[in-house]
């Protein structure tokens, strides 16, 4: 099978969804497909190879880290000339939420083929976070989408009953399927300019929707973007778990308390509101925080400024294999994000290598089924008192412990098969 990937961002870019992205192609490439990557060029030095295809594109960042492609018939034409000695192709699978799910839907309009959309993007919570007039950029997406995206053909195509996840099923959905929704639900009424109706466009273009966890899942079907979503997990690289699994279950090295926080120094990962808990927990513990972005400095004027009792370093940027050497090491990874993440790779990630995580997201809690410190709610007491919580937990020698099965039900080769399925599903459905 031949399967043609769109993005919004260069998969040698920073970002979870790119990570995930490179993963896939992988274990696709292993298992015997053909891929091809779309996505804009990257205004840096990257690794080269023959599956990406670079579309011209303007960096939009200070850093070049990321860049843009304006969806029309120029890049159509590029793409149609660039693609013509990869074809035929077989299914276009977007994974993408603006510039690279408009060329990717108006691809495969084009050229007949079936979409399967992954949401990787909370688009609401994202933008609300990061843009000073949220409304008035989700109006303006909405039109955009409006004169970008090709007319909707055939309406989401509704599966049989028996094909779909029965109730009381396990929460991950590796391969899971979510309960059906009355289909005269499902369309977001046209005068909507939120992010569910923007989601909505994309997925009315697409023979299956994607979701990432169950409750990101839950929410599409519940606000409207598509009356059932297969839920299918990111996951971690069988290779990479392996080795870090060899060495079977190893004594906790002596010392403090060791904590994690991994992800981008951006106000929805809520870096500060953690930092700030750690100084009101007066926890004494190891406290190392991985990543990278605008509020590093921040950060660390916070660090500077309240001298708190735990011993925190910013450990920047790591390879993906140093990170989870990092998590593995750890005594538990903390998750500090509410309502933003469509499922959190780092917690699971730390789950399948063994290590427990505080949690502030409920939703995220509730998929990962056990091994973590729940925080009772969004407030900087409230986090502060799971740390202190975890802590003694740790130092008493009695943390909590992950679901053992996650391991295995995390593993990309088994997130490939699935989605494989959904694949084939999806091409046979046009025939």
């Amino acid at each position: 099978m031949h399967v043609v990937m769109f993005a919004d961002q260069h998969l040698e870019s920073l970002g979870g969804a790119q990570v995930s992205m490179r993963l896939q192609k992988r274990f696709l490439e292993r298992a015997g497909h053909l891929v091809t990557v779309v996505a804009p060029r990257l205004h840096r030095p990257a690794s080269d190879d023959p599956a990406y295809l670079d579309l011209p594109s303007i960096a939009i960042t200070p850093d070049r880290e990321y860049a843009l492609t304006w969806p029309g018939a120029r890049t159509d034409r590029f793409l149609d000339a660039e693609m013509g000695a990869r074809l035929p192709a077989d299914v276009v699978h977007v994974q993408a939420d603006f510039w690279g799910a408009f060329v990717g839907h108006r691809f495969a309009a084009r050229h007949g083929l079936p979409v399967v959309h992954t949401m990787h993007n909370r688009v609401d919570v994202g933008i609300e976070a990061t843009a000073p007039f949220p409304g008035l950029v989700l109006r303006v997406l909405n039109a955009w989408a409006r004169r970008a995206l090709p007319a909707a053909g055939a309406p989401f195509a509704a599966r049989p009953l028996a094909t779909r996840r029965g109730e009381g099923s396990s929460p991950d959905a590796g391969e899971g399927r979510r309960a059906p929704r009355d289909p005269a639900s499902s369309g977001a009424p046209a005068s909507r300019v939120d992010g569910w109706a923007f989601l909505h466009r994309l997925a009315r273009l697409s023979r299956a929707v994607t979701a990432p966890s169950a409750h990101f899942a839950r929410r599409l079907e519940q606000h409207g973007v598509a009356p059932s979503v297969d839920v299918i997990w990111n996951g971690i690289d069988d290779d990479v778990l392996d080795a870090a699994l060899a060495f079977g279950p190893s004594a906790r090295r002596p010392g403090r308390p060791r904590f994690v926080w991994l992800g981008r120094m951006s106000p929805e990962k809520r870096l500060l509101p953690f930092l700030e808990a750690v100084v009101a927990s007066g926890i004494d513990a190891e406290v190392e925080i991985i990543g990278g972005g605008a509020q590093l400095k921040a950060a660390r004027r916070l660090v500077e400024r309240e001298h708190p009792t735990a011993d925190v370093t910013f450990a920047g940027r790591l390879p993906y294999a140093e990170t989870l050497a990092r998590l593995a090491g750890a005594d538990a990874v903390v998750q500090t994000s509410i309502g933003f993440e469509t499922q959190g790779m780092t917690v699971f990630e730390a789950a399948s290598l063994g290590t427990p995580a505080v949690v502030s997201d409920p939703d995220i809690a509730a998929e990962l089924g056990g091994g973590t410190w729940t925080v009772a709610d969004a407030t900087v007491p409230a986090l502060a008192e799971s740390l202190r919580r975890a802590a003694a937990d740790i130092a008493a020698g009695t943390p909590v412990r992950p679901e053992p099965s996650i391991a295995e039900r995390f593993r990309q080769s088994s997130r490939t098969a699935a989605m494989v399925a959904v694949y084939e599903r999806a091409v046979a459905a046009g025939r």
